[in-house]
């Protein structure tokens, strides 16, 4: 199933990229900026974290972090959740959405998720890519950056399983976007997004692995902050994750083939 998904979008692939282009347009219609606001949030929250915290309070993490500067750590995290965020909850409702459209053409399903991920990931992935000029000069520039296309690459893959898998979920069931913006909310506080993984007690780690973001934020925080390749152990986790939430997409595929246009 999740074969024919993929050739599916492939073959439409001009398709895919025409209803990309136009979503992000659509979201900002009507505005004299236009595009440029969908750059505007993350920019003011990445300006805020390091006036507020490096500049103003200069506030400092201990000597296990990856960094000491509070708001250069916060930034690192929170731009791939915000990206994260921003992707899982467009791709959710993208099928909902999509259900007239879908009702009366028989395009292939994925294309509606995979519009709404690869429209929030072009407007987040040049930003995380960009972090690479403001970290890169305090580690010259080493090798370890050139992993960070490859994070961003693994992240949008990350989030356009488990976006369309919860866009079938929302088709079945209108209470899971309820469940997803909970689990958002506070996920962020389950993550070594706001403080590092070694604050958090030893006995209670495992528990931040059960977010699909802690092993890219650890392996952003790697590349950028200390200028070192992921670990193997983040690596697993990221591979970890991938693997599981194709399997979980191959099975709401199949269950809901015959079914999904009229959930719609």
């Amino acid at each position: 199933m999740l074969l024919a998904q993929v050739q599916a979008l492939w073959h439409a692939r001009a398709l895919w990229w025409v209803m990309t282009r136009r979503e992000i347009t659509a979201r900002y219609a009507g505005t004299a900026a236009g595009v440029l606001w969908a750059y505007v949030q993350p920019l003011l929250t990445v300006a805020a974290y390091y006036v507020v915290f490096d500049i103003v309070f200069a506030m400092r993490l201990g000597d296990n972090a990856p960094t000491p500067a509070v708001g250069a750590f916060l930034i690192v995290g929170a731009l791939p959740w915000m990206a994260f965020c921003d992707a899982l909850s467009r791709g959710m409702l993208s099928l909902v959405e999509a259900g007239g459209v879908l009702q009366k053409n028989a395009l292939p399903p994925v294309l509606f998720p995979a519009r709404s991920v690869l429209a929030s990931m072009l407007v987040h992935g040049p930003l995380l890519l960009a972090l690479a000029l403001a970290y890169g000069p305090q580690h010259h520039f080493g090798s370890a950056l050139l992993v960070l296309p490859i994070l961003v690459g693994l992240q949008f893959l990350l989030s356009l399983v488990l976006g369309y898998a919860l866009a079938i979920l929302m088709a079945a069931l209108r209470d899971t976007a309820q469940i997803v913006a909970f689990v958002l909310s506070v996920g962020i506080f389950m993550s070594p997004i706001l403080f590092p993984l070694t604050m958090f007690p030893e006995a209670w780690r495992w528990v931040l692995w059960l977010n699909p973001m802690t092993a890219l934020v650890l392996s952003y925080q790697a590349v950028l902050l200390q200028g070192v390749w992921p670990s193997i152990l983040a690596w697993a986790a990221i591979a970890a994750w991938l693997a599981g939430a194709s399997l979980l997409l191959a099975v709401l595929l199949r269950r809901s083939r015959d079914q999904l246009v009229d959930w719609l």
